[in-house]
């Protein structure tokens, strides 16, 4: 179900904030993507975290109403979305929409079914269905209902809402004041977290928040990382990338940590335990997950 331009109260402004580095080429697609939409956005906020291959004409060239922050020191994601949602809040937004520089809405009604789902079900934030850019009605990152993986778009189209889940920050919409409530991305994460952190944030506000299955955000697939265990039952988390896999286990020590979040920790002791003991066989990468995973419940965040 979507809505009209009419659903759009006059006056309200909305800002989309896209965080990039070294992708000018999937930058200029999502930015086409952006610009398309059929209720236009009022401006954009475009961090470019690595300005040593500036962005900045691909921006510039994108025919929208944009700020464009090169930063020279690189923020992450979570800092990124940070400063361009602080940047959009002080430009005066109603609403901060998240974009990404390697995804982009499926169409050109997302952003007016956002608005039209966020206003009909009284949302603070509102998310489209992440779905995979190679097969769009595959969803990027699978999603258990009950004890059920659910892998396709066509399992929730009979739903206007799925109420208290949302993927962070894929086509995410808050409204301004949700953003005094839960705040922006915590720079200290870097990358990887920071949006399990918002989401954890957004669950304990109490706030009103969900997906709308009519609108979706192409992004590529993100399962690749995920090993299957015990049959099938349980995966566990491996970044082929040393540097991933730094901030990935010790971020999550940090989220383990944290309110709301604690209960999963008996689960990750068994999910990696048994992942790298038995598994793959390999203790050393176990005692390295439990040196990250111990920094970040100490908060200790410095980089590699």
């Amino acid at each position: 179900m979507t809505g009209s331009p009419a659903d759009v109260p006059d006056g309200e402004r909305v800002v989309a904030v896209v965080v990039t580095r070294h992708r000018r080429e999937q930058l200029a697609q999502s930015l086409a993507a952006i610009a398309g939409q059929s209720r236009p956005v009022d401006a954009v906020v475009v961090v470019d975290n690595g300005p040593d291959q500036s962005a900045e004409d691909v921006v510039r060239g994108s025919g929208l109403p944009v700020t464009y922050l090169p930063s020279d020191r690189n923020l992450g994601g979570a800092g990124g979305f940070a400063l361009g949602m602080l940047t959009a809040l002080a430009s005066g937004a109603d609403w901060v929409w998240c974009a990404d520089d390697d995804g982009r809405p499926a169409d050109e009604r997302v952003l007016e079914t956002l608005l039209a789902s966020a206003r009909r079900h009284g949302l603070a934030e509102v998310s489209p269905l992440v779905t995979d850019m190679a097969d769009p009605d595959r969803l990027a990152f699978p999603l258990r209902r009950g004890l059920r993986w659910r892998r396709r778009r066509s399992d929730f189209a009979h739903l206007d809402l799925l109420p208290g889940y949302a993927s962070l920050f894929n086509g995410a919409l808050f409204r301004a004041e949700a953003l005094d409530v839960v705040g922006v991305p915590d720079y200290r994460l870097f990358f990887r977290g920071d949006e399990t952190e918002i989401h954890r944030r957004l669950v304990r506000s109490g706030l009103p928040f969900g997906t709308c299955p009519g609108a979706a955000y192409l992004h590529p697939e993100g399962t690749t990382e995920f090993e299957p265990i015990l049959g099938g039952r349980l995966s566990a988390q491996y970044p082929a990338n040393e540097v991933k896999r730094y901030f990935t286990y010790r971020n999550r020590g940090y989220l383990m940590a944290q309110p709301g979040m604690r209960w999963l920790l008996p689960l990750e002791w068994v999910r990696f335990g048994y992942f790298f003991l038995v598994h793959r066989r390999d203790p050393g990468a176990w005692r390295e997950w439990l040196r990250l995973t111990r920094a970040g419940r100490r908060e200790r965040f410095t980089r590699p």
